[in-house]
């Protein structure tokens, strides 16, 4: 009889193993700098409030709503100075941003593509959009080849 106490505990136990298995991993960004490092989940980075940019993009068709956080204000919750951001991929593939671009063109960190989130596969988790349509000058390089998606870290020096 005491057996039959340990089945219900036993399936709880197994049940609470597996939950990690069901549970989603929420997307995460990097901002490092001299000051340190932190990283913000894609619910605090919705938290600290997004804005919208329409615009075309080389990659996508027609007009597209991004939605994001403006990368100054990333800069500054993470406490992160300096004149040169190097934003990465998930790939590694990295480049070098001036954060006076931040300012200057209201560059986001965007979040949603068209009020979804966009998966990993086509852009995702979060895709650095400058807003192409507003100057004649983000048309091109080198402001295309800033507009880095899949990141996964910004460093600040």
């Amino acid at each position: 009889m005491n057996s039959m106490r340990f089945i219900p505990t036993l399936a709880l136990a197994a049940f609470a193993f597996a939950m990690p298995t069901f549970a989603q991993d929420v997307p995460a960004v990097t901002i490092s700098s001299a000051s340190g490092s932190v990283t913000l989940d894609r619910n605090e980075l919705e938290a600290m409030g997004l804005v919208s940019i329409k615009t075309t993009t080389p990659w996508n068709e027609g007009v597209v709503d991004f939605e994001g956080v403006p990368l100054k204000a990333l800069l500054e919750k993470a406490n992160a100075t300096g004149e040169t951001a190097t934003v990465i991929a998930l790939n590694d593939y990295s480049v070098d941003v001036p954060t006076a671009d931040f300012d200057e063109f209201g560059t986001i960190l965007a979040v949603k593509r068209n009020g979804e989130y966009m998966p990993v596969d086509d852009q995702g988790p979060f895709f650095v959009i400058y807003p192409f349509d507003s100057n004649p000058v983000l048309q091109g390089q080198p402001y295309y080849g800033r507009a880095v998606w899949q990141v996964k870290e910004i460093t600040v020096q």
